[in-house]
């Protein structure tokens, strides 16, 4: 493991970009990989791969460079140091950052599945609120974490590995009730 990690630094150092948004696209795959055989119970022969390429996709083009860019104004927007940098870092992220960005997360996964916009309107009514709460129960903890501890550098990498759980969460929420569009839908 220690090998592990010192190749990803070294990756990181020479390519942070490109290695942060292979690494969030990677591990959001991989949670959409999970949601399929752990949570819906597919066997190897249902799994989309279609799907969890989407899902990675995602990751790779939408929460990646979203985040980072989200974590490095918050970096040079609160700039001072002390105790609560990291609680006031975590309150701006939990109370503004998080109900945008699950908004648009749910939007965006519904277009990249082709669905219509009045079927994504109707899902984010009907599980943004429920979403949104679920993000409440794990992410202040996690992004305390993040602020205090975490060097800026590393702060992608450890929110997208414990987001492996939360995105294979969000997979089966973006993924619920999900089924092709037809030519009638498009």
């Amino acid at each position: 493991m220690t090998h592990f990690l010192k190749w990803y630094n070294r990756i990181l150092n020479a390519h942070p970009w490109k290695t942060q948004l292979l690494t969030t696209g990677f591990l959001m795959g991989s949670s959409d990989l999970i949601a399929q055989t752990a949570i819906e119970r597919k066997e190897v022969k249902q799994i989309e791969p279609l799907r969890i390429g989407r899902f990675a996709f995602l990751g790779t083009c939408f929460v990646a460079p979203v985040l980072r860019t989200w974590y490095n104004i918050l970096e040079k927007t609160i700039t001072t140091v002390g105790k609560t940098v990291g609680l006031r870092k975590m309150l701006l992220d939990q109370m503004f950052f998080s109900p945008c960005f699950l908004g648009c997360l749910l939007s965006v996964s519904g277009l990249l599945q082709l669905q219509p916009w009045p079927v994504i309107k109707a899902k984010i009514n009907e599980d943004y609120f429920k979403v949104l709460k679920t993000n409440y129960m794990l992410w202040p903890a996690a992004q305390l974490i993040t602020f205090y501890v975490i060097p800026l550098q590393y702060r992608l990498i450890f929110v997208s590995s414990v987001a492996l759980l939360w995105n294979t969460y969000l997979a089966s929420q973006a993924n619920k009730d999900y089924s092709a569009p037809t030519e009638k839908d498009i």
